[in-house]
């Protein structure tokens, strides 16, 4: 009764706006595309769509169609991709979405070593999913996230696989370069330099400055990690940053690292997968290569 096509109709009517645009898309006459949703809901008793003038507008059966479409039509993408792959003896691809700005300097420490030991795999990052990663996950669009905020969902795995201090980074001559240790309140008069992120977003803000009820002199938001050290390193502002990332810019660079608090700030990189997909031979791999130490690139 249900057919993958009446999905895609649905759809690409929804995506663009029209009948006529959509069997352009789907490669069928619009007659023929007319025909076929006219007879789905004769089948169902239901309508799909209620016509507005020229527009149409989803029914609430309509509404549910789309939002089934929208989470199967992807997963059978990805199965005829991957039989395909099957059929002319390749491994795949393996898509991993990343939701932190620094974790793309780390994961180019994997991804070199995994591309060495899986030929047959290609590796595709993608960056869009800034804070988005959990739908990319549940929509197929990704295959692994890599984030330091794991949102537990059912049908969804987090592993940890890389331990790091979130340190506060400083020019070499900054009064605080000689601190053992920074307490919020002396970040009161300094200039944080931060990714373009929500506040409530960043561990700096949630995990000390906000529980102390302390607010920097002023908050900066710079888009790229060498442009940010280098404000750092001339003495415009200061960065929370992992001690690691830190540590390979300050061959380079006029910074230092300095604890965030008495006990410092112990964080966690984590891969997320689908838990279908845990036992996948390659991506089962890139996880346990994360896992182990690697080499520090070049800043």
């Amino acid at each position: 009764m249900l057919e993958r096509i009446h999905l895609a109709i649905v759809q690409e009517v929804e995506r663009h706006g029209s009948l006529t645009a959509a069997a352009a898309v789907l490669h069928v006459t619009q007659s023929a595309l007319s025909h076929s949703m006219k007879k789905l809901e004769q089948l169902l008793g239901t309508d799909i769509w209620l016509r507005e003038g020229r527009s149409l507008r989803l029914t609430q059966a309509g509404q549910y169609l789309l939002v089934v479409a929208n989470r199967v039509l992807p997963q059978l993408a990805l199965a005829e991709e991957r039989l395909q792959q099957f059929a002319r003896g390749e491994r795949g691809v393996l898509r991993i979405g990343m939701e932190c700005h620094p974790c793309y300097q780390w994961l180019l420490k994997v991804v070199s070593p995994y591309l060495a030991a899986w030929p047959d795999v290609d590796v595709d990052v993608k960056q869009k999913f800034q804070f988005g990663g959990i739908g990319a996950l549940f929509g197929y669009e990704i295959d692994l996230l890599v984030t330091p905020d794991p949102l537990y969902k059912p049908g969804l795995v987090f592993e940890p696989v890389f331990d790091y201090e979130q340190v506060l980074a400083v020019a070499v001559g900054h009064k605080l370069a000689k601190e053992d240790y920074i307490k919020p309140g002396q970040l009161t008069h300094e200039v944080l330099v931060a990714y373009p992120v929500p506040t409530e977003r960043l561990d700096i803000y949630n995990l000390f400055l906000t529980p102390a009820g302390v607010t920097p002199k002023r908050h900066k938001a710079i888009e790229t990690t060498d442009i940010m050290l280098q404000m750092v390193a001339s003495g415009r502002g200061v960065a929370a940053l992992p001690r690691w990332l830190v540590l390979e810019y300050a061959s380079k660079m006029d910074i230092v690292p300095v604890r965030l608090g008495r006990d410092g700030i112990a964080k966690q990189i984590y891969l997320g997968a689908r838990e279908t997909d845990v036992g996948i031979d390659y991506l089962r791999a890139f996880i346990e290569l994360a896992r182990k130490p690697v080499a520090p690139i070049d800043a």
